[in-house]
């Protein structure tokens, strides 16, 4: 397939810019993936649609608040850092702006002197390889709690005053650069709600990178090249499952990003265990999906690799169609944006 078929027309004042005052009421497009019928629905009626011995499986990972603004040692040039992967204790991977300004042996201060840091290495693709330095009573999270800000999305250009807003209510693992925004529209008490009718709940971690927002350059979408994230797939989660389907319950992905850590390992492994590694999986149609039944996710980007996952669960004609009455009924896009489920 190409990358142009998976274009639709989005408006720009369709792009939220802010989450909703409560999380649940965004609103919920539900999508059979069997005939494409859709239903309007708010996301408080997830109840509805789920059924006792269904397993919901979430992403547990928590976003770090890793845009800093310090300056140069030297010169006290504005200088802003964006974390991007942990390589040990203070040892990280980051983009810098201005790059010029960040040669190896560059010196960086950050929060009046609460963090320091020093580039080692420029990467390949311009990343830095960077020390940090704090006081040993400190660690770096806590830090960056202090002084660090949300790396949302470059379509998002309001200030988010809440950092909370954009973390699941059940974020646990530090070490997203995005946060799993399927999740966002849960609260405590609906998913109490849905495990006192019998929804079983379980989590998977995968740590979302920026390469979540990786354009699809090439026309022939089989040349895109995934960016690489991490995940864990513990024995309980991996019990639920195996033990969901005996009974003909359903698997159902809370965002891509569980759908991509529950389908790498099935893939991988051939079946579903207890897993760690690293995956670059490339869901697109046609896909036959080993793992899961059901997906709830936001609206993605046009010509996107998230659109296009969507695509290869719910038909890519149905997927499509969905898109347009979506646009048509004015639903909000993106992270902080409303909700599908797909059944």
């Amino acid at each position: 397939m190409q990358k142009h078929d998976f274009y639709f027309d989005l408006p720009q004042e369709l792009i939220a810019q802010h989450p909703l005052e409560q999380r649940d009421h965004s609103r919920l497009l539900q999508l059979d993936r069997v005939t494409g019928e859709m239903v309007h629905r708010h996301f408080y009626d997830l109840p509805q649609l789920l059924r006792p011995g269904d397993l919901l499986v979430v992403n547990d990972s928590r976003v770090i608040p890793a845009r800093i603004y310090g300056v140069k040692e030297d010169t006290g040039a504005q200088m802003e850092f964006l974390l991007l992967e942990q390589k040990e204790q203070d040892l990280w991977e980051i983009l810098v702006k201005p790059g010029r300004r960040a040669k190896p042996g560059a010196r960086f201060v950050f929060g009046d002197g609460l963090l320091k840091a020093e580039i080692l290495e420029v990467l390949d693709g311009g990343n830095r390889l960077c020390r940090f330095e704090h006081d040993p009573g400190e660690n770096i999270y806590t830090i960056l709690d202090r002084i660090g800000q949300m790396p949302l999305p470059p379509y998002i250009t309001e200030k988010l005053e809440d950092k909370e807003r954009y973390q699941t209510v059940y974020s646990r693992e530090l070490g997203s650069a995005a946060a799993p925004t399927a999740g966002l529209h849960f609260t405590p008490e609906l998913m109490d709600k849905l495990k006192a009718m019998g929804v079983r709940i379980t989590d998977v971690t995968l740590h979302v990178g920026l390469g979540t927002f990786r354009p699809v350059k090439e026309d022939n979408i089989l040349d895109h090249k995934m960016h690489s994230e991490h995940y864990h797939l513990p024995a309980h989660t991996a019990d639920l499952i195996r033990e969901t389907k005996a009974k003909g319950g359903r698997v159902i992905a809370v965002g891509t990003t569980s759908c991509r850590t529950l389908e790498s390992v099935a893939a991988f492994c051939g079946e579903i265990k207890e897993a760690d590694g690293w995956t670059d999986i490339f869901i697109y149609p046609p896909y036959e999906f080993k793992c899961i039944d059901g997906l709830i996710t936001n609206f993605h980007l046009p010509e996107s690799t998230l659109i296009m996952l969507v695509s290869a669960l719910a038909g890519y004609e149905h997927t499509m169609h969905a898109y347009e009455v979506a646009v048509q009924e004015k639903y909000r896009f993106f992270s902080f944006g409303d909700a599908m489920i797909i059944l």
